[in-house]
């Protein structure tokens, strides 16, 4: 087709079939020429949902999320393999029993004062992208960049293929027992899951919200399961872990700060539902009260199920394993010990299919502020999800499964700049307070409680300078390294680029059958 067939408006065809058609420049949905039959219009994905931007005159993310979809995110995303790889770390560097569970308490304590910050900004900053989105409105578009830069070039996708890395090490263990495992298996495995997660992201938000909330239960019940045989062990038995709790305690305030890092790992997730706040309904009343019962939640059951890890391992066989939900099960069930890790491993789908969902709207956002390609605006039509952003998010994440030799220690680089941009989201409640004093505010926090996460992140930000400068400065670099990308592609971006990006989205928009965001 031609480019006499523009069209400034979007138009209604009802006897042809669903194109796009355009040779000029995306820089407006209502530059392209959208045909669609009477019933595509009134159909969804599953045929039943009415969808017709005809008559609303809109094309964006449905608000599809409700309170018990959020809170099933927040604790899905959070409870993924952390629980079950993270109190090694805790126990080796607090060295004491009663120093560990009190660092899982406040990590526990630390990510709801940080969650209860971010709920002021959330019903605050009604658009998604979570920090990002607080950090460009407070300090302008450079620093958001360096934050979105990092958070899923590097951290993000990480994530996701060390969740993924888990779930593989765990089935195969069932799979194959005491043989060894062949070469690549895990990370074939790791790439099938966050393919087959993408696939699903990206064709149905409500096929995601259901995993979430299936493997939510699914976890929450091995986690339960834990908690009760572990309560009763410790009544039966004596495996000395209680015996002189405070033996061994560590007074170095590196330790204790790397023992808070494995903690806080396990916690990771608290502010994912911030990320996705245009798709949640009513969210000045549904994501603080998400964020309060599942953080609580999630605080109180992590606690327990340490308690029940130490009434059944002593704290020297502790350090010996690198699975402890496994060697838990071994220990208590017998021969029933396989179920522990099918429950592990449908932990770690929800994780990742949380964050794979999270993900790709940071993705759409920072592409929507022109801060990623252009692609990444696009809308599928059939699904109303951010195809293109959804797909990038699993491509780059299996990219990162040929790295998994070193994907944790890049994991620990970047933390230390990870918690020195929630810092400075966190000083956005200061700023809007002095910029935006008349602004409605659904949530007003008690200063003394930004202060508090603040002192936190930078105590979390320093000590591990201290301790690690090597890998705090390669994280450093990484995130200056944004700086040049931000003035060459965004600042100052050259006439070939933006002619390329443009060729690029009109191809995807044809392929994908996708069109930016449409407002009315």
């Amino acid at each position: 087709m031609s480019s006499s067939k523009n069209s400034k408006s979007l138009r209604h065809r009802p006897d042809s079939q669903l194109a796009i058609v355009s040779d000029s420049k995306i820089k407006d949905p209502a530059e392209f020429e959208i045909h669609l039959s009477e019933d595509q219009c009134k159909k969804g994905e599953n045929g039943k949902n009415k969808t017709d931007i005809h008559d609303s005159g809109e094309l964006k993310l449905e608000r599809s999320i409700t309170l018990l979809n959020g809170v099933n995110i927040i604790i899905g995303v959070i409870i993924g393999s952390g629980i079950f790889i993270s109190p090694k770390g805790v126990q080796e560097k607090a060295g004491s029993v009663a120093l560990s569970l009190i660092l899982w308490v406040c990590g526990g304590i630390f990510a709801a004062l940080g969650s209860y910050c971010y709920s002021e900004l959330g019903t605050l900053i009604s658009d998604s992208g979570g920090d990002y989105a607080y950090i460009r409105k407070a300090y302008g578009p450079m620093i958001a960049f360096i934050r979105l830069w990092v958070e899923v070039i590097i951290i993000r996708p990480c994530s996701i293929a060390v969740i993924s890395l888990t779930f593989s090490k765990y089935i195969l263990v069932l799979v194959f027992q005491n043989c060894p495992i062949p070469e690549y298996t895990e990370p074939l495995l790791a790439c099938c899951l966050i393919l087959l997660l993408t696939w699903i992201n990206s064709v149905s938000v409500r096929w995601s919200t259901r995993i979430q909330d299936v493997t939510t239960y699914a976890k929450l019940l091995a986690l339960v399961l834990v908690i009760i045989t572990g309560l009763v062990m410790l009544f039966i038995t004596n495996s000395g872990s209680f015996d002189d709790a405070f033996s061994g305690t560590s007074m170095n305030a590196g330790d204790i700060s790397l023992s808070l890092y494995s903690a806080l790992f396990a916690y990771n997730g608290w502010n994912y539902l911030n990320f996705i706040v245009e798709e949640i309904q009513n969210p000045k009343r549904n994501l603080p009260l998400a964020i309060a019962i599942s953080c609580t939640t999630v605080t109180v059951i992590y606690t327990l199920t340490n308690v029940a890890f130490y009434a059944v391992i002593p704290p020297d066989e502790f350090l010996a394993t690198d699975a402890t939900a496994t060697t838990f099960a071994e220990k208590v069930y017998g021969p029933a010990a396989w179920i522990m890790p099918i429950f592990v491993a449908l932990s770690t789908i929800g994780s990742c299919n949380g964050t794979i969902l999270t993900t790709s709207r940071l993705y759409f956002v920072g592409a929507r502020e022109g801060q990623m390609p252009e692609t990444m605006t696009l809308i599928s039509m059939k699904h109303r999800t951010p195809f293109p952003a959804t797909v990038i998010t699993g491509i780059l994440s299996c990219f990162f499964l040929l790295l998994s030799q070193n994907i944790f220690t890049l994991i620990n680089c970047v933390q230390v700049v990870n918690w020195l941009a929630i810092a400075v989201a966190t000083l956005c409640v200061f700023h809007f307070r002095r910029t935006m004093p008349n602004a409605p505010r659904v949530i007003k926090v008690n200063l003394i409680f930004p202060i508090l996460f603040f002192a936190g992140c930078i105590f979390l930000v320093v000590v591990p300078i201290i301790a690690e400068p090597a890998d705090t400065a390669i994280g450093i670099a990484i995130m200056l390294s944004g700086i040049p990308v931000y003035f060459l592609f965004i600042k100052f971006r050259p006439e070939f680029i933006s002619r390329f990006s443009e060729k690029t989205t009109i191809s995807m928009q044809k392929l994908l059958m996708a069109i930016p965001e449409v407002k009315s």
